[in-house]
């Protein structure tokens, strides 16, 4: 890409916390910082970024707002309030990136992403126009039926773990958005495969991990420790 393809993210963080048991995942504090404070600064820290975009729940947005505003990160352009579906909340954000090339989404409950795993996306998705993070699994995988009856055992060496950030060309993933309007969706490169485009798999990190529920967020605490930061 050249210096005159701007960069824009999204930051996907208007989902519920159903399984939080009552605190709410974007808000909830990793080791002194609220997670969507940390997801952002990874961004800032990405200096291929130009433009962050930011989509919270209507119940979140005063608090979201307000967050930025004390960490007046040069590079957010703002807050705005999502759908009620993924995508719905992913296309109010590709709709605030003016003059971008790339964008970048990225799960809000992500803490602990990094600008290498940013930029190792942004130069995949060169080669296709598509590009996502993702980890080979590690567990055997079976295919069972609704009786729960095992029908198969995939191939492990060819199963991947889809994560974010994910990386398109933005006249991609908007007309794969176009094209897609019924389904609920849950990650934003099955919208670029069903259109037909190709999506380059990059490696993503183990500890990359999301916050769904207090375990996983506990866990994220030691990862962050281990690391350092």
């Amino acid at each position: 890409m050249t210096n005159q393809q701007r960069v824009g993210a999204v930051i996907a963080a208007a989902g519920s916390s159903r399984r939080m048991d009552g605190v709410d995942k974007i808000l909830a504090p990793l080791d002194g910082k609220p997670i969507l404070a940390r997801v952002i600064d990874a961004f800032e820290e990405c200096g291929k970024v130009d433009r962050i975009v930011i989509v919270a729940s209507e119940q979140n947005l005063k608090q979201c707002q307000r967050l930025v505003k004390e960490h007046n990160w040069p590079r957010v352009a703002g807050v705005w309030p999502g759908g009620e579906r993924r995508q719905d909340s992913v296309m109010v954000g590709l709709g605030h990136l003016d003059n971008c090339h790339w964008v970048v989404i990225h799960d809000g409950a992500r803490p602990l992403v990094t600008a290498d795993l940013i930029s190792h996306g942004l130069a995949a998705a060169t080669e296709t126009g598509a590009a996502t993070s993702a980890v080979p699994v590690t567990d055997t995988i079976k295919l069972a039926g609704d009786d729960h009856i095992i029908r198969e055992t995939l191939p492990r060496h060819k199963l991947w773990a889809v994560q974010t950030p994910q990386v398109f060309r933005l006249d991609i993933i908007a007309r794969a958005y176009r094209q897609e309007t019924e389904a609920e969706v849950t990650d934003d490169a099955s919208l670029a495969e069903r259109a037909g485009y190709r999506v380059k798999l990059y490696m993503g990190a183990y500890e990359n991990i999301k916050v769904t529920t207090p375990q996983d967020l506990a866990l994220a605490e030691v990862l962050l420790r281990k690391r350092g930061k």
